[in-house]
């Protein structure tokens, strides 16, 4: 049996509240018969992430029992309140104890981005040094690549709904840019008029 290769960590975070959806959680949404948790998940695997960490905050419990998510690791998060800041120093956090070297981060609100997108970003892998993110003519969006040399660094700066964003602006010199714009749509299902665009 051949060794698995240096692994990128596939963390989706799903925690949020929808409080501009009143109040429904965006991962118990559904879209195509399927919740979005099970859908960004599964994107996340067909891409090649190993393992998958996906961060529960809102009705966490609900999400257990009626998401499928098979081979994946759920995460709480108590403080999803907080922003999804709070969520990615979660899942990055679990993931230190995995052997996985770098992560590849989605969120559960972006179905128009699949497996194609995900997979060209995480072929920008390289080492634990490596900083990747999909970019949409031009402009920086996700999926996130961030190799655990980051890691610590993103964890003290991930702060309110700004995620990772003063990072990657700190390290634009080290950052690869994938284009992703023929491959995806990097919409957000935020609002009750942003629901349409489910089926």
């Amino acid at each position: 049996m051949t060794e698995k290769p240096d692994q990128v960590a596939g963390l989706l975070l799903a925690a949020g509240g929808g409080r501009r959806l009143g109040g429904h959680p965006k991962a118990l949404l559904e879209h195509r018969g399927r919740l979005l948790v099970e859908h960004a998940a599964d994107a996340l695997r067909t891409a090649g992430c190993d393992p998958i960490h996906v961060v529960l905050g809102a009705r966490a419990d609900d999400v257990r029992k009626r998401a499928v998510l098979p081979g994946c690791v759920l995460i709480d998060n108590p403080e999803w309140t907080e922003g999804m800041g709070s969520s990615l120093r979660a899942g990055l956090t679990s993931l230190r104890a995995t052997s996985a070297r770098a992560a590849l981060v989605s969120l559960v609100d972006q179905p128009g981005i699949g497996p194609e997108a995900m997979a060209r970003v995480l072929a920008a892998y390289t080492s634990e040094k490596s900083l990747a993110a999909a970019s949409y003519d031009g402009t920086r969006g996700h999926p996130v690549l961030f190799g655990a040399a980051h890691w610590a660094g993103i964890t003290t700066v991930a702060i309110g709904d700004r995620g990772a964003r003063d990072y990657l602006k700190a390290h634009g010199d080290a950052l690869t840019l994938v284009e992703c714009g023929d491959a995806a749509q990097p919409y957000d299902i935020d609002t009750v008029a942003d629901l349409d665009r489910l089926e």
